[in-house]
């Protein structure tokens, strides 16, 4: 199963050294989710040669610009090349009342039905469920309501045992019911377990991505063990007065929750305009958490 998120934007605020406001896209098993999205999103994934399309859930962490004002762009854009089938959206209350704010002044019906789930930013909750994943949001603290998101696999079916099958012979069509736990009787009339003819599924992978926050432990709990994690870090570390008076978080501290949390890799993006060189940032979160990498755009990383 592919699980694999590309960076289209990684900038906080503003557009800057060629980087782009926030938005990344999920990829689950050839089904596209997109996760924020800042000014130029649609351009990106022209960019990068990602079909706009394919994408069927939209998750918004807030209401802060570099976060959404790509949406209309590209829910407008999605309208004029045909789209029909419906788009998933979720994020705060009042993004509602500005997409349909655009599209009423504009006098644009859209030929695509829009389901629109608002999200709580002061509880943890099940906001969509697929065959091949789940998500959740859990409050973040910034200074305006701010979720995050975290995208978990569904447990797959155990893997067949291909010795035991060309052992015995068993035929392919029975192949789905015994990774189902169907138990399979051989010529002899001896019954073979589904346990005995299969192995182990891989554990179901997670992905999370912390929006802006300042480093405040709170969401820990919902970020524990994750196999990647995207967390913010706006800063370098000697600005970490200014990272809290806006609710911000440094590298360093991307560094120290990413250590707490035991997850397995960090992301960090998200970052200041006054950085255009991005190295001392890696290098300030890679001296408290080694598995550290920065959210190039463009680069897609394994879950």
């Amino acid at each position: 199963m592919k699980f694999e998120v590309t960076i289209l934007g990684s900038s906080s605020s503003t557009p800057i050294f060629n980087r782009n406001p926030s938005a990344q896209l999920l990829n689950v098993n050839e089904k596209y989710m997109l996760i924020d999205c800042g000014e130029a999103t649609q351009n990106q994934l022209l960019h990068f040669g990602l079909k706009a399309n394919r994408i069927d859930q939209i998750f918004i962490s807030h209401l802060h610009g570099d976060h959404y004002l790509g949406l209309v762009g590209l829910l407008s854009s999605l309208h004029l090349t045909g789209r029909t089938k419906p788009m998933d959206i979720f994020g705060p209350a009042d993004l509602l009342e500005i997409i349909d704010l655009q599209f009423k002044l504009s006098q644009t019906v859209l030929k695509y039905p829009i389901n629109f789930k608002a999200t709580n930013s002061e509880v943890h909750e099940m906001i969509f469920e697929s065959w091949d994943v789940h998500v959740e949001t859990f409050p973040l603290d910034h200074r305006i309501p701010c979720t995050g998101f975290k995208f978990t696999e569904k447990q797959r079916l155990r893997k067949i045992n291909k010795d035991k099958v060309e052992e015995l012979s068993i035929p392919t069509e029975m192949l789905p019911l015994i990774k189902k736990g169907q138990s399979y009787t051989d010529k002899n009339g001896i019954v073979h377990s589904a346990k005995e003819l299969t192995t182990e599924a891989d554990k179901p992978k997670v992905y999370v991505y912390c929006s802006d926050t300042v480093c405040s432990w709170k969401y820990i709990d919902h970020i524990t063990n994750a196999d990647l994690l995207y967390h913010e870090a706006t800063f370098m570390n000697d600005m970490i007065n200014r990272a809290e008076e806006t609710f911000h978080t440094t590298a360093l501290q991307a560094g120290e929750i990413a250590l707490k949390a035991k997850v397995k890799k960090l992301l960090i993006g998200h970052f200041s305009a006054r950085y255009r060189d991005l190295e001392p940032l890696l290098e300030e979160s890679r001296s408290i958490f080694a598995e550290t990498s920065l959210a190039i755009e463009g680069k897609t990383f394994m879950i």
